[in-house]
């Protein structure tokens, strides 16, 4: 089974981000759910995106590096929104992943001047309507080997959000079933 780190959204380490990870470890996989906000948590994108900046980008930096210590680099990294740039710089900066996947948005390779590493397999989920949409990252990540990138007919951020006001049951357990398969499939490589 996977190993994954799996970064948190705005909202910070909330109920519905470890259901999540739960649901993951339910099907065998080890899952590390590190708390960038040291407990902090936000309903609201906005007030979770303007604490991590006020904590700046060195703080969290730090804070991803402590998380990702001792652990190995045959890693899957998945991250929700904010959580999925954690996840994407951790593909690049540490050599060796399994995997990443990213929920609710997609990240961009050329973000960090970069390509992505070769034979690391990728998944994005992203609402059709959604404020935070970054479809030139969708577009650009769909274009790479190994990509998937998936649009859901929905509305909202935090779409398969357990408890969040946005949350869509339908969309959430379609996207839960692709993020393990994904798993299994980079189990049975």
């Amino acid at each position: 089974m996977a190993e994954i780190v799996f970064f948190h959204h705005a909202g910070g380490l909330t109920a519905g981000v470890r259901s999540f990870a739960d649901t993951l470890r339910a099907a065998g996989h080890t899952v590390h759910t590190p708390d960038l906000f040291e407990g902090r948590t936000f309903t609201a994108v906005e007030d979770g995106v303007a604490f991590a900046q006020s904590l700046g980008p060195q703080v969290v930096a730090d804070r991803v590096a402590d998380a990702v210590q001792g652990l190995p680099t045959e890693l899957v990294y998945g991250g929700a929104s904010l959580g999925s740039v954690r996840a994407a710089e951790q593909v690049f900066e540490r050599p060796g992943a399994r995997g990443a996947f990213f929920l609710y948005g997609a990240v961009a390779p050329s973000w960090w001047e970069s390509s992505w590493p070769a034979g690391v397999p990728v998944q994005a989920h992203q609402a059709e309507v959604d404020p935070w949409r970054e479809v030139e990252a969708e577009e650009e990540l769909a274009g790479m080997p190994g990509a998937e990138v998936f649009v859901y007919p929905v509305t909202g951020h935090l779409f398969a959000e357990a408890g969040h006001p946005e949350f869509d049951a339908e969309a959430s357990k379609l996207l839960t079933s692709r993020v393990l398969d994904f798993l299994a499939a980079i189990d049975a490589a």
